[in-house]
């Protein structure tokens, strides 16, 4: 066992907030932007040193926009970072420089420590040591410690010394395991809450293995252990100490050059190669970002809780997507990209949920919405279109809709309480959601809505075709053969009819 820090691993719910603070404030390397090997809908990143060294990496799970997290016993609490003694001032005057807040100088273990906070809440400590000096401004040169919390010390003590870890000093309640490459504080948190998973929440530490090999060895040898997991860059093995604390064992090799160069590391975006095949839908379904002093979009707190899309060529078009019931503000990217390559996509997540799922608006039964619901959410919709134009840029001649169930009922009801604020749609198993429609002229409207043959609500879209013929829209409705799921021939009339 090599012992010591391999990296520690948290989850974001911001990821430009989370570049701006690991990488423009702290001077971290990004060395790794990859498709999480568990869930690739999950963007993954990894900072440390230029060379992505063991023991110097932080990586973070990013749940773009997730519910927080808590942090109790049986989680990792603290991240602390090495720098130089002598830069703890400076350290601190760039703190304050950049508005962040912080707490210290102070004394831990018979060092001077800075302590702050990530934009997620995380809790970041700067930990002065004699490490040598160079240029200033300069990173942290890896990790120095990981604090966890747990309510049963001894046992969690117990576990650690198998892998090298030792007893060194205890302190206000804080017990400090030590080997050759980094250090574990163990913090008495009996009798305090259960942590739980969530965005602002540090996920697990790994520690250093030589090789895969002996990762493997340690699966026979740790009951509760997982499988061994090929991580491309490492070899890993995850297991929970007897506090619950999530503990994995990752190898040194083959590291994080093994398949990007060396000097590029962490410019482009990669992919498991068991995922290849969905890289295309993949990048556009992942949030996009901008490293420090690179052109990006400002997002505007607007109603909605959105995400934006750019495509390397943008055309000046936009879509604006309006998922079903249980999605998210990604879901419709890969089908809009494919309809409209080159236009740039404005994701929305519902607002209103029904057991725990999103929804545009609440259900009362299956043919029975709430009439109260949908009129306040369309307010707060137009509101949303009104900020993103304007903050946004964008030409609302050149703005679609493409609203999937929910969110295409939505899009209707929308069209009946502001007329005109639409003025293109793509309606995917639609239905008419309001009590009563509204009499309005839709003239200048073009609407395309697409009913699946075999879908069990197909027999309410006939009475919203009516009431857009109705009311003036350029209204071209066809049936497809499909039930309520999407299909190819949805694409295709898409892609035919804009």
């Amino acid at each position: 066992m090599r012992g010591g820090l391999h990296h520690v691993t948290a989850i974001t719910r911001d990821v430009q907030a989370n570049v701006d603070f690991w990488m423009g404030f702290l001077g971290l390397s990004l060395v790794k932007q990859t498709a999480g090997f568990e869930d690739a809908q999950q963007l993954h990143l990894f900072y440390g040193d230029a060379r992505g060294r063991p023991g110097t990496l932080i990586s973070f799970l990013v749940w773009q926009g997730g519910a927080p997290g808590r942090v109790g016993h049986g989680q990792v609490a603290e991240i602390a970072l090495t720098i130089p003694r002598g830069r703890i001032g400076d350290w601190l005057t760039r703190a304050l420089d950049h508005g962040i807040a912080v707490q210290g100088p102070s004394r831990e273990f018979g060092a001077s420590v800075l302590r702050l906070k990530d934009p997620d809440g995380i809790i970041v400590k700067l930990v002065g040591t004699d490490q040598p000096d160079g240029d200033w401004p300069a990173a942290p040169s890896g990790l120095h410690a990981a604090t966890l919390w747990s309510d049963d010390v001894l046992a969690t003590t117990a576990f650690l010394a198998q892998f090298g870890f030792g007893i060194s000093a205890v302190e206000a309640g804080v017990t400090r395991l030590t080997s050759p490459g980094g250090a574990l504080d163990i913090r008495d948190a009996s009798g305090f809450v259960p942590g739980i998973p969530g965005t602002g929440v540090i996920d697990h530490v790994a520690l250093r293995v030589p090789d895969a090999a002996q990762v493997t060895a340690w699966q026979a040898r740790l009951p509760g252990a997982t499988t061994v997991h090929d991580r491309r860059y490492f070899t890993s093995l995850y297991v929970r100490d007897p506090a619950g604390v999530l503990i994995e064992l990752a190898s040194d090799g083959p590291g994080m050059a093994a398949d990007e160069p060396a000097e590029a590391l962490g410019h482009k975006l990669v992919f498991p190669p068991e995922f290849a095949a969905q890289s295309a839908d993949l990048r556009v379904s992942l949030p996009q970002f901008a490293r420090p002093g690179e052109e990006r979009t400002i997002m505007r707190q607007l109603p909605f809780l959105h995400r934006i899309h750019r495509p390397d060529a943008a055309d000046g078009s936009a879509m604006v997507l309006l998922h079903g019931t249980g999605g998210n503000e990604a879901d419709l990217m890969p089908l809009a990209h494919r309809i409209a390559p080159r236009a740039t996509l404005i994701g929305v997540r519902g607002r209103s949920t029904e057991e725990g799922v999103a929804r545009f608006f609440r259900r009362l039964s299956v043919d029975s919405f709430d009439q109260d619901d949908i009129r306040f959410e369309a307010r707060a919709f137009r509101a949303f279109w009104d900020g993103a134009v304007s903050g946004y840029d964008l030409d609302p001649a050149r703005l679609t809709v493409l609203g999937y169930s929910n969110g295409a009922n939505f899009a209707g009801a929308v069209m009946g309480l502001s007329p005109g604020l639409i003025r293109q749609a793509v309606l995917l198993r639609p239905m008419a959601v309001l009590s009563q429609m509204p009499k309005v002229d839709l003239t200048g409207t073009r609407v395309l809505t697409l009913a699946g043959a075999q879908d069990p609500y197909g027999r309410y879209a006939p009475a919203l075709n009516a009431w857009l013929r109705n009311s003036g829209a350029d209204l071209t409705a066809r049936q497809i053969n499909a039930g309520h799921d999407l299909s190819s021939d949805d694409l295709t009339a898409a892609q035919q009819w804009l």
